[in-house]
Order: structure tokens, then C-alpha cells, then sequence
């Protein structure tokens, strides 16, 4: 699948952006703060519907603007697309073929898109919200299903906390009401723990193969989804994991009313990446971080196209600097000819030109943008 028309009206400092992309490689370069990453955010969000960097979508309005208004016609291997995201100060709407889509589920998943960024080499050190959060976005474009029981756990977590709230403060009595609330709370959470596991079966798959290759077989990467529950396993089924967690919540439930909080369940879960079966969480280096986290997007894209049948988008936002040139090499021999990719960057040194075969030049200069090389 490629974007070839593309539109961004009033999105942060891109007043209007009309272009149409090259199906293989686009490179846009400017100076920092010009707008390059506006412009790749801008093309993630008209694929999930939300930005990488703030949940909160106002922001993308550009100053003394009302709305935020982004187009994209897409091709894929069976049929062509125009999808639309507006975006005001009330909320969002969005369009498949100019038809109004009621719920964003029915959306997301018609353009799936990758992006790596600078933070994702944070994925491995940083704290375990990124993890869940980078679970949430990839599983979420890939399973409307996950999309679902995701956004209906965090729905009915934030209900049972602040009844637990209430409780708490001797505002609410009834504990009888709690029960609904965990068993409702367990019944979704196993829904989606399971899934989890599932697609990060296949995501552990694809990365332990592809940190193979990089590293040149020195270490062995495999990923682990590390439950709150610790009696939760892999081999569990939904009804399984359900019951299990509902016996968490009892063994909780008195500190639960304590502290005003759900303590377990799949908002406190992991992801672990192990070298060699050592916690690369703890003893990985520098250049081992940043040979898991390509690893893991070269396994993002598999796991999209074994899923939906299509290679996805690539955004490659200011990375090419931060990998040296065998990691860029990998990165570039595996995606070419896969899939439509856009790479910024402040200069064109250091890029492996020898892989990259006349790409699509853009400048990006305040916000704006014009064509430099065309192949």
C-alpha cells in the first residue's frame, strides 16, 4: 500500500500541504523545527488517527486556526482509498470514500503505518507505559478486534477506580457493585491479554530472526509479556486468564480499597526484551538498544503484512543519524522495494546511498514544502 495524493491543512506550522508521493522512497530535509516531523505525524495520524507525541489532539490545530484537515488517496493491491481525518476543537471526524464513518474502529486499519523514531530507542529502558503504549498503537491497526477490548478496558478500569474512589472516601457502600465491575473488568482484561500474547508471538518471531541477522548471530533477542498476574502464562486460554484475574482482584481487593486503585490487570503488565536470556533492560548496551528496537520495527512490518496481506507505510523520523551504517543497511536492504517509506533528515550525509535508489527530494522550509529531486 502507498500514499500518492496528500493533503494537511492547518496542521501545527503546515498551513497547506498539497503533493503527491513517490510509491518507494520519499526524503524530506530541513533544518530543525521547519516542519519534518509535522509532516510524518501528520501522515501517522491520518493512518491511527492519533499522534506519536501528544494525546491531545487540539494541539495539532495550527495557531488561530479552527480545524485541522488531512487527505490522503491510498492505493493498495485490491482497491484505491480517499480517507479524510478533521480534526476541530470539539473532536474528530472521519471519512472512507467520503462516507462518514460513525465509529473510528471502522476506520483505523484502512492505512497502516509504521514509525520509528529517536524515543524508540526508549522502547527498551524507558518505562513500562511505552511498552503498553507501543502494544496499544501496533496491535490496535492491526486488529479492529484488539482496538476494541483496548479502548472498552481503559473504559471500564477508569469506572471501577473511581468507584473504588468513592468507596474509599465512604462516599459509595455498596461493595456488591465493585463485583460487577471487576468480573466486567476481568472478562475484557482477558480479552485482551490474550490477544496480546498472540500477536506478540508472532512479533517475537519476526524480531528474533531479524536481530539474527543484524548482529550477525552473536546474541539470541527474544520478547516476553510479563502479566501483573503472575499465574497468567502464554498457554492460557481467554477463560483461563479470566479466571485468574478475577481471583487477582479478590486477593486485592482489600488494598484496592486502600489505596483507590486497580493494582493488576493488562495497564500494569511488560514487555521484556531478553539477550541470551539476560534482561536487556539492565545490561543491554548502547548499540545492543538500538539493534533490538530496529529489530522490532523490521518485525512490525512483517507482522502487518502477514495480517493484512499488505507491507505499511514507513516513517523513519530523523533515525538514519542515530543507526551507523551496517544498522542502516539492514534497515534499508529489508524495506526496499516493500514498502513506501519516508525518511527525514537534516542533511543527506551518511545516508546508504548505494541501497537507496533514486529517492523523491523534498525541502521543508518553515512549514512549507517543494520538490528538490524528483527520480
Amino acid at each position: 500500500m502507498y500514499i500518492d495524493h496528500f493533503i494537511a491543512q492547518n496542521y501545527r506550522n503546515l498551513s497547506l500541504i498539497d503533493t503527491h508521493f513517490d510509491p518507494n522512497i520519499n526524503i524530506f530535509i530541513g533544518k530543525n523545527a521547519q516542519g519534518k516531523t509535522n509532516l510524518l505525524e501528520a501522515v501517522y495520524f491520518l493512518a491511527l488517527t492519533r499522534s506519536h507525541r501528544t494525546s491531545n489532539d487540539r494541539e495539532l490545530i495550527a495557531f488561530d486556526q479552527d480545524y485541522t484537515n488531512l487527505m490522503g488517496q491510498i492505493h493498495k493491491e485490491q482497491r484505491e482509498l480517499d480517507l479524510r481525518v478533521l480534526i476541530t476543537k470539539k473532536g474528530k471526524k472521519v471519512w472512507i470514500n467520503r462516507v462518514e464513518q460513525s465509529k473510528l474502529s471502522s476506520y483505523v486499519g484502512q492505512l497502516n503505518a509504521i514509525l520509528f523514531s529517536p524515543e524508540d530507542l526508549e522502547l527498551i529502558k524507558g518505562a513500562p507505559g511505552l511498552r503498553r503504549k507501543f502494544m496499544d498503537q501496533e496491535f490496535g491497526q492491526v486488529s479492529s478486534e484488539y482496538l476494541y477490548f483496548a479502548a472498552k478496558y481503559r473504559q471500564v478500569l477508569q469506572q471501577k477506580n473511581n468507584y473504588l474512589k468513592q468507596l474509599m472516601k465512604g462516599q459509595a457502600k455498596d461493595q456488591l457493585f465493585l463485583d460487577v465491575l471487576s468480573d466486567q473488568l476481568a472478562g475484557i482484561a482477558a480479552e485482551v491479554i490474550s490477544r496480546r500474547y498472540r500477536f506478540l508471538g508472532y512479533l517475537s518471531k519476526s524480531a528474533t530472526e531479524a536481530y539474527h541477522n543484524i548482529s550477525l548471530a552473536s546474541e539470541e533477542l527474544t520478547l516476553e509479556y510479563v502479566s501483573s498476574v503472575s499465574e497468567i502464562t502464554a498457554t492460557d486460554s481467554t477463560e483461563q486468564i479470566y479466571q485468574k484475574l478475577l481471583t487477582a482482584f479478590q486477593k486485592n481487593r482489600a488494598v484496592e480499597l486502600k489505596r483507590g486503585t486497580t493494582l493488576v490487570g493488562p495497564h500494569r503488565d511488560d514487555l521484556e526484551f531478553r539477550l541470551n536470556d539476560q534482561d536487556a533492560h539492565l545490561y543491554a548496551s548502547q548499540g545492543q538498544q538500538r539493534t533490538i528496537a530496529l529489530s522490532l520495527k523490521l518485525a512490525e512490518i512483517q507482522l502487518v503484512h502477514q495480517i493484512t496481506g499488505e507491507y505499511p507505510l514507513l516513517l523513519l523520523d530523523d533515525v538514519m543519524s542515530e543507526l551507523d551504517h551496517g544498522r542502516q543497511s539492514a534497515l534499508l536492504s529489508y524495506i526496499h522495494g516493500k514498502t513506501q517509506t519516508f525518511i527525514t533528515t537534516t542533511d543527506l550525509e551518511g545516508i546508504s546511498w548505494e541501497i537507496i535508489k533514486q529517492p523523491k527530494i523534498y525541502q521543508i522550509k518553515s512549514g512549507k514544502i517543494s520538490l528538490e529531486k524528483e527520480n
